[in-house]
């Protein structure tokens, strides 16, 4: 392993890491959405970090783009699942989530 690879795997490491600190430590909804776009975002780089490692770029690629694909539904269904919520509570707050039980 050289350094260049050192560093890739290391940010990438510290991108995931920062993505499930924010998941676990904020409490706004919107918040949450960020943090789960940085852990997708890890994973992206890291799928075409490995594709370049073991030379199957084009492997990579269409996994890059089906993750892409499907992380843009999640967003898109999540986005609107916080803006009923939103309109239900007249709030962003997790823990007043708990309250909305049947």
């Amino acid at each position: 392993m050289n350094m260049i690879t050192i560093f890739f795997v290391a940010a990438v490491a510290l991108l995931f890491l920062t993505g499930i600190y924010a998941l676990i430590a904020s409490r706004n909804l919107i918040r949450v959405l960020i943090s789960v776009e940085i852990l997708t975002k890890a994973a992206t780089l890291m799928l075409i970090f490995a594709g370049y490692l073991t030379g199957q770029t084009a492997l990579a690629q269409a996994f890059v783009i089906t993750l892409i694909i499907i992380e843009v539904v999640v967003i898109a269904v999540a986005a609107g699942i916080v803006i009923g919520i939103f309109r239900h509570n007249d709030s962003l707050d997790t823990r007043k989530i708990k309250n909305l039980k049947g």
